[in-house]
């Protein structure tokens, strides 16, 4: 049997390997059109910023290494120009000799990949706008900047590749603007939890130019302007676009395969394509979304990985199933750590779904052991069936190891009040007796049973302030005395039993503290004592950070001035 395989990076390395494995007689040939193979397109803007020193350290394997272990055929620069699915062969063209030929294949996996997307504007291509895709475009990127050291960079776009890229510059020295379209960056996160990923970026001075658009960009005397619609340009000494990837199916269009949303190749479970004897695989693929079920595109490296290696199952004459991708991504952003799994609130009414949602703010391990740091958590879930949903988490140390729970949790179907039974490792250094995992399982657990009713922070700015109900804060005095939600009367909650009589019992409560656990607490004393009352989810810290990063995002200049 021979097998051809168009690209050479995640999915079609991990598919030449995983096929060597399973077929010790296939004959495997990788087409890569780029001069490596194998690489971390993950570490790229790492080697940038000089935190990654050696650039073999970018690539997992050469193709000397693999032919040498798994005897695949690695021919780089190469590339495959058309596929003829009637005749099973490939064209495919020597990018060093110019050299073309046809090769003939049995079974065939396409794993292209994704492309930058370049939007049709003035200016796309001028010397000083570059992209982050392959190792030749980060050996460009840091070529320019160890010899020409720019003092200044527009990153247009404010996913992975942009905040990773603006850090890494930032250290190097250099002033960072992103511009972004949206009014948040990283649109895995909902924008109350993005408001943590825009304080950690300002503290490490990259400006956020949100909510504007790109109209193109301009060659000046000293480097490059940035046209905004309806706003001035910004000005820097380079550019780099990063708003987002495209799948990058031009071959398999052209080749009549059944495409779907951007052109992404349209596949079942098997990642068999709708030509007999190809398959696709990775951020050229349309995949099921594990949540919703809804067609979606994922770019991200362990699904890339993971169908990789179900197509050579099924090439070589299994039955693997890929179950859908569910989306679980981390990201270092400075000193914090943002992690994000299944669908957000925002997605979740997109998609129909009556969504609700717990806000917490545990710390990273047991409270008394030295070091423990906050972590702000949002888990959703579906009202009524309490379905989880998806879940984020920002802070610091034990992020990715709670995401990970919950993608777990999610990946076997368990009830977000499930959560609370989980049988979590503790330890003082690494977590507390009640894991916060087990905490946002607890909340929604008492939301489930009725003993815990609350309110949330689109809710605050709806509150009735006729004297209707009673807004009550239940922090200490100081901690009220350093800011607090208008129309919020102070009653600590040590104070609250004695001074019941202070508050109206005719009239619904709603109660806020710094994090919402003294809330909680309060609530309980207020409805044991006959009182409707409401928590609010997430506290004033919460509250605090939103509502300070709302502002800025409304009433900033693109340069990130305040007005």
């Amino acid at each position: 049997m021979k097998i051809v395989i168009i690209g050479g990076v995640a999915g079609g390395a991990t598919a030449a390997a995983r096929i060597r494995r399973l077929d010790e007689q296939a004959q495997i040939i990788v087409f890569e059109r780029s001069g490596y193979v194998s690489y971390a397109n993950c570490g790229l803007p790492y080697y940038i910023g000089g935190v990654i020193k050696d650039p073999e350290e970018l690539t997992l394997q050469t193709p000397e290494s693999f032919f040498s272990r798994f005897r695949v055929i690695m021919k780089v620069k190469h590339e495959v120009t058309a596929i003829h699915p009637y005749k099973k062969t490939v064209s495919v063209k020597n990018l060093e000799s110019g050299e073309e030929f046809e090769e003939n294949y049995d079974k065939l996996i396409l794993s292209p990949g994704a492309k930058p997307t370049q939007p049709r504007i003035p200016g796309v291509g001028l010397e000083k706008l570059f992209t982050l895709r392959t190792v030749e475009d980060t050996f460009r990127i840091k070529e320019y900047v160890e010899t020409k050291h720019p003092k200044s960079a527009v990153l247009a776009g404010g996913g992975f590749i942009g905040l990773e890229l603006a850090e890494n510059l930032r250290d190097m020295g250099m002033e960072v603007t992103i511009v972004q379209r949206p009014k948040q960056l990283m649109t895995p996160f909902d924008p109350d939890m993005a408001a943590f990923i825009h304080g950690e970026m300002r503290r490490h001075g990259v400006k956020l130019a949100l909510g504007h658009t790109v109209e193109g960009f301009a060659r000046t005397e000293d480097g490059v302007d940035v046209l905004l619609k309806d706003d001035e340009p910004l000005h820097a000494d380079m550019v780099v676009l990063a708003i987002g990837v495209t799948p990058d199916t031009r071959l398999a269009k052209e080749a009549g395969l059944e495409l779907g949303i951007k052109d992404g190749i349209i596949v079942n479970d098997r990642m068999e394509t709708s030509a007999p004897d190809i398959y696709a695989v990775g951020d050229a693929v349309q995949v099921k979304h594990y949540v919703t079920g809804n067609d979606a595109l994922i770019s991200l490296a362990g699904p890339a990985n993971k169908q990789g290696r179900i197509a050579a199952d099924n090439v070589c004459g299994g039955d693997s199933r890929y179950p859908g991708s569910l989306g679980s991504s981390v990201i270092k952003v400075f000193g914090m750590t943002a992690a994000a799994t299944g669908i957000n609130e925002t997605i979740a009414k997109k998609a129909g779904i009556d969504a609700d949602k717990v806000v917490l703010s545990p710390l990273s391990h047991a409270g008394y052991y030295p070091g423990g740091k906050v972590m702000t958590m949002k888990v959703v879930f579906e009202k009524e069936t309490y379905r989880l949903l998806g879940a984020q988490i920002i802070g610091y140390e034990g992020v990715d190891k709670r995401i990970d729970v919950l993608a777990t949790a999610i990946c076997a179907g368990l009830s977000a009040t499930r959560l609370k039974d989980l049988d979590l490792a503790y330890a003082p250094p690494y977590s507390s007796a009640k894991d916060p995992v087990n905490m946002a399982g607890f909340m929604i657990d008492n939301l489930s049973k009725g003993i815990l009713k609350q309110f949330h922070l689109e809710d605050v700015y709806n509150l009735p302030t006729d004297g209707s109900v009673t807004l009550l804060d239940v922090r200490t005095v100081f901690e009220y005395g350093r800011g607090h939600v208008k129309g919020f009367r102070n009653i600590p909650v040590d104070e609250l039993r004695e001074r019941l009589g202070e508050i109206d019992p005719g009239k619904p409560v709603y109660v806020m503290c710094q994090s919402g656990l003294r809330s909680y607490v309060a609530a309980r004393i207020l409805a044991g004592n006959g009182f409707d009352c409401y928590n609010f989810s997430g506290g004033f810290r919460f509250y605090d950070a939103v509502t300070h990063d709302r502002r800025l995002v409304e009433s900033t200049y693109p340069c990130g001035m305040d007005r």
